[in-house]
C-alpha cells in the first residue's frame, strides 16, 4: 500500500526555508554582538554561553534548511569553543586565535552564508 503524502508538506518545508535564511542576518548581528563584547583577558560566562548556544543552534539546524556549509563551521567553531570552555585558565592568546576564526566565519557567511565552499585556512 502507497504510503499518502501530505500535499502541504513541501510549502510548510519551503516556508521554513524562508524563515531560517530570513533569520540568518540577525543570528549573524548576534554573533558579531558577542564577539565585540568579548574580553579575551577576562571573558565573561553569559557572552561565551551566548556564543556557544548561537552556535549550536546554527550548526544543527543549518544543513536542514540548505546551508550545510554554513552549519558545518558553526559545529567547528562550537566544538572548539567547547575544548576552551573545559579548561579553568584559557590564555589570552586562545581566545584570540578563536575569536580570529569565529571573525573569518563571519565575514565569508556575511557574504554568501548559503555557499558550498569554505576558504581554506
Amino acid at each position: 500500500m502507497a504510503t499518502l503524502i501530505d500535499k502541504d508538506f513541501f510549502a510548510r518545508l519551503s516556508a521554513l526555508n524562508d524563515k531560517f535564511a530570513a533569520s540568518v542576518p540577525a543570528t549573524l548581528t548576534r554573533l558579531r554582538g558577542y564577539q565585540a563584547a568579548f574580553d579575551p583577558v577576562a571573558p565573561q560566562a553569559d557572552i561565551v554561553a551566548g556564543l556557544h548556544q548561537t552556535l549550536h543552534t546554527i550548526a544543527g539546524s543549518a544543513a536542514t534548511f540548505g546551508f550545510r556549509v554554513f552549519g558545518q563551521q558553526a559545529r567547528q567553531l562550537e566544538q572548539r569553543l567547547r575544548v576552551l570552555m573545559a579548561f579553568d585558565a584559557v590564555a589570552a592568546q586562545d581566545w584570540r586565535a578563536w575569536l580570529a576564526d569565529l571573525d573569518a566565519y563571519l565575514l565569508w557567511a556575511e557574504h554568501n552564508p548559503k555557499a558550498e565552499q569554505y576558504p581554506e585556512q
